[in-house]
C-alpha cells in the first residue's frame, strides 16, 4: 500500500496487538484470471514459527481456498477511521481526508481437511470470542451435527512473510492542527470518532 515514512507502524508487537484487536478481516487471493476477496474472522498467532500465523476456515463450497492453496495472499485488517473536515484547522489552505488505521499481511496460505486441525482451528476461535461471555459456549465434537459441520468446512493457515502498519493519524500536519483534529474527533458522539482522538493522543504522546 501507499505508506509514507511518517505514517508507517513497524513495531511487531503494536502490529500484532492491533491483528488481535481487530480479528475480522478481508483475505484476498488471486485465480489467475481475476481477484478473490472474503470476509473472515481469523486467530493470530505470534507464537508460530517465523514471522507469526494467521489462522482461520472457510466453507468448503468456498472455491478461494482451492486458489489460494500454496499461493502468497493477503490479508488486511481495519482498524477506526474518522472524517477530517479542513474547517477544523481555522485557517490556511486545507482539504478534507480521512484518518484511519490499517494493518496489511502477506504469507503462504495453505489449506487443511485434517480432523485434528479441524477440531484445534475451531476450538480456538471459539474461545477467542466466547471466554467473555456470561456462560461460554463450547461445541460438542461427538454430535452427529458438529461432525456434520466440520465437513462442510476447510481450515488454513498462512504463514506470514511481511506486515504493513499504517497509522495515518494527522501526521504531516502541525501540532496545532494535529490537537485542533484530535478535539474535534474527541468531542465526536461516534465511538470510531473517539477512537481515531485516542489514537491520535497516544501518537502525540510518544
Amino acid at each position: 500500500m501507499y505508506l509514507p515514512k511518517y505514517y508507517e507502524v513497524t513495531n511487531r508487537l503494536k502490529l500484532f496487538d492491533f491483528m488481535k484487536s481487530n480479528n475480522f478481516g478481508i483475505l484476498f487471493s488471486h485465480t489467475g484470471e481475476e481477484p478473490m476477496a472474503n470476509h473472515l474472522p481469523f486467530i493470530i498467532d505470534d507464537a508460530g514459527g517465523g514471522n507469526g500465523l494467521i489462522l482461520g476456515h472457510m466453507a468448503k463450497a468456498n472455491r478461494q481456498w482451492r486458489f489460494a492453496d500454496g499461493q502468497q495472499v493477503m490479508v488486511v485488517f481495519h482498524g477506526p477511521h474518522a472524517y477530517v473536515s479542513p474547517t477544523w484547522y481555522q485557517g490556511g489552505e486545507a482539504v478534507p481526508t480521512w484518518n484511519y488505521t490499517a494493518v496489511h499481511a502477506n504469507g503462504i496460505f495453505t489449506a487443511s481437511d485434517d480432523p485434528v486441525v479441524m477440531r484445534e482451528m475451531v476450538e480456538r476461535l471459539t474461545v477467542q470470542h466466547e471466554e467473555s461471555q456470561p456462560q461460554p459456549w463450547k461445541m460438542d465434537f461427538s454430535t452427529r451435527y458438529a461432525e456434520q459441520m466440520m465437513k462442510r468446512v476447510v481450515a488454513f493457515k498462512i504463514e506470514i512473510t511481511s506486515l504493513q502498519g499504517k497509522w495515518k493519524l494527522s501526521q504531516n500536519q502541525s501540532d496545532v492542527r494535529r490537537e485542533r483534529v484530535t478535539a474535534k474527533l474527541g468531542s465526536s458522539e461516534h465511538e470510531g470518532d473517539q477512537q481515531v482522538a485516542r489514537l491520535m493522543e497516544e501518537d502525540m504522546s510518544e
